[in-house]
């Protein structure tokens, strides 16, 4: 069935994979919706495809498909069809937002802990949290420079630390302007807004070189209004030929 889709994730892999992982709202019915095979890097920069465009094709759900990544649905005939309005944009963050991560993934966590055990049967793997701009900041790993974290506090007034960040835009520009204090900008710029939206995410099941494994949590997309941020939402300039 044809179905047009507001991209709501556009995020990145580890180094080296050349592909990005999108997915959107159902402009018609809400549906949370994954293209899959995962879209090339290469082809999303050639269309221009960013958070808030639109996205149609025929879209079944996929007979791979396994909780929690209901959302994974294969694809034909893609088309991109520009950007939505930054009105219908806020309306899908807002008509897809749960309180809490915990009621968002229905699960219940010790405080810190980041990952979710395979043996709980979550149902959903992409959420969206709306959260206070002050309670919102973007900061370097100091473990991995270049690499940034985000700490946020739910609306269950719940603080979440050192919070992976997927989100391709936000990746780009810590790459960018690791030495320039720009994320103390970003920051300030952050705590002007009126709102902020995250689409927080899980990973496919994962076991660290520690043992640990399971969902892990990552932050998918970051965005803010009434200002859109747009030397985030923006692909980086080629590097000029020599």
């Amino acid at each position: 069935m044809k179905r047009s889709i507001i991209i709501t994730d556009l995020t990145r892999f580890k180094a080296g994979n050349p592909h990005v992982c999108t997915a959107g709202i159902d402009r018609q019915t809400g549906e949370c919706i994954r293209p899959m095979p995962y879209l090339p890097f290469t082809e999303c920069t050639r269309l221009g495809i960013l958070p808030g465009g639109i996205l149609t094709g025929e879209f079944t759900a996929a007979t791979s498909r396994t909780a929690p990544h209901t959302e994974d649905c294969n694809y034909q005939k893609l088309t991109f069809d520009g950007p939505c309005s930054g009105e219908e944009f806020r309306n899908v963050l807002v008509g897809s937002c749960f309180a809490s991560v915990e009621a968002g993934f229905e699960v219940s966590l010790p405080a810190g802990e980041k990952v979710i055990p395979n043996s709980h049967q979550v149902q959903r793997s992409l959420i969206t949290l709306k959260i206070a701009p002050s309670d919102v900041e973007i900061v370097e790993d100091s473990y991995k420079p270049g690499s940034i974290k985000l700490h946020f506090t739910d609306s269950s007034g719940r603080r979440h630390r050192f919070f992976p960040i997927t989100d391709l835009g936000f990746y780009d520009y810590a790459q960018r302007h690791r030495d320039s204090g720009a994320l103390a900008e970003l920051n300030i710029e952050i705590a002007r807004q009126k709102e902020v939206f995250l689409r927080i995410g899980l990973s496919r099941s994962y076991r660290s070189p520690q043992g640990k494994e399971g969902f892990w949590m990552q932050a998918n997309g970051f965005y803010t209004f009434p200002t859109v941020l747009r030397y985030i939402r923006s692909y980086p300039a080629p590097e000029p030929k020599k």
